[in-house]
């Protein structure tokens, strides 16, 4: 076995984690081992390993973080054995419009990263702490930065403008698109698999916690619904989605709600936690729709978004090919993965009910004229391969540079 790239994918409340054998990264996209602390801020924080029974661990209360961070570094030093870290590549989620590519990170791309917080404040600054700590840590260690906004870099400059003044687009006020590690992964395995018709008119529906859709075309970003910040586009769990600012202005200006206050409903009071008062979770709305109507309401409105964006950049695009579920919603619920499908029929599409509830790679007809796909996601594959690209190639990639746009 070769040297190790480890992966991290720092969220608010949890850890992801995975070990990859850089000298067969490129082959095999499997991690040799992976998991997450999860509930960090939690009462009862847990050590998930996969394939192994989450095991409760003691977490200060006082720096929660930073014990998590320490709790996954002692288990990967044993983990490891005789092998050497190679790199770390983290999932870092705003790059702005200077940083695109895979970036070793210093001092100053560190202070550079720092500055995108406000844009992406559920991840960035977690990433950004976990990094900070490594590099005073472990200087003599590579730390990789692999931007989810990356892979949106060929959008087209009518889908970065936003429309307000030209004075804010100078300053960087754009549409950046999001989880760009699961699109770049989906116009791998896609393409493995589908072939052409991937490189024809392409949406991946990333559908999680948080949620958007990719238009692509030759495996290439031309669309996305996420835009300036991660709030755009679909509903997701806790956050609205695209909203009329008119909205928000009310809010502000007449309900005399403080901009704090907004920000905590935007990102975690709204979406589907916010109309159902139940859960953030479609499958606890799912069990209990027929008695709360409130929870039908919440799931309805969920379903009807991404039927209007999927219709939406169908048009953008020109027509579809392919359309692929993927995320933890999008890979595993069967039901509404039915519910969009069966609000899409009038374009021709037609669900295997069999498949879709086997969880087939295929979920539609033959006679479907456009192909529906189910294809789990793989980001820390991409961080790995990207890093250990970079590591072993530095002149292929590193510190962005400036849009032409910017």
């Amino acid at each position: 076995m070769s040297d190790l790239i480890l992966v991290l994918n720092c969220g608010s409340s949890s850890i992801k984690f995975a070990l990859f054998d850089g000298g067969r990264v490129r082959f095999n996209r499997m991690p040799l081992w992976n998991g997450k602390v999860n509930g960090i801020t939690g009462p009862c924080p847990t050590f998930d390993e996969t394939g192994i029974a989450p095991s409760p661990i003691a977490l200060d209360p006082s720096a929660p973080y930073h014990e998590a961070l320490t709790h996954i570094a002692k288990r990967v030093q044993a983990r490891r054995g005789d092998h050497r870290i190679r790199a770390i590549a983290h999932r870092v989620v705003h790059g702005g419009s200077r940083y695109f590519q895979p970036t070793l990170v210093n001092a100053e791309v560190l202070a550079d990263l720092r500055s995108f917080i406000p844009l992406a404040p559920l991840h960035q600054p977690f990433a950004l702490e976990a990094i900070e700590r490594l590099l005073e840590e472990r200087p003599e260690l590579p730390q990789v930065a692999c931007f989810d906004t990356g892979f949106h870099h060929t959008l087209p400059r009518v889908e970065q403008m936003l429309p307000i003044s030209w004075e804010a687009w100078e300053r960087g006020i754009r549409r950046y698109g999001f989880h760009g590690l699961s699109y770049e992964y989906q116009s791998i395995a896609l393409a493995d698999r589908y072939g052409d018709r991937a490189r024809g008119r392409t949406i991946v529906a990333h559908l999680g916690s948080g949620a958007s859709l990719c238009g692509m075309r030759d495996l290439r970003s031309v669309a996305t619904t996420m835009g300036f910040s991660a709030l755009d586009g679909l509903m997701m769990g806790t956050r609205t989605g695209a909203l009329d600012p008119g909205a928000l202005l009310y809010l502000m200006e007449i309900e005399k709600i403080p901009l704090h206050d907004v920000g905590q409903l935007l990102y975690h009071k709204s979406g589907l936690l916010g109309l159902s008062g139940i859960s953030s979770d479609p499958r606890v709305l799912l069990d209990r729709e027929a008695t709360e109507p409130r929870a039908r309401d919440a799931l309805a409105l969920y379903v009807r978004r991404i039927v209007r964006e999927l219709g939406a950049m169908t048009a953008a695009l020109g027509g579809l090919d392919l359309l692929a579920f993927t995320a933890g919603v999008g890979e595993h619920n069967t039901i509404l993965r039915e519910r969009i499908c069966q609000d899409l029929s009038f374009m021709g599409i037609e669900l295997d009910p069999e498949a879709n509830s086997s969880h087939g790679a295929v979920i539609s007809t033959q006679q479907s004229s456009i192909l529906i796909a189910v294809e789990p996601t793989n980001e820390e594959w991409i961080a790995a391969l990207r890093a250990n690209d970079l590591i072993g190639n530095p002149d292929v990639a590193g510190i962005g540079n400036p849009s032409q746009d910017a």
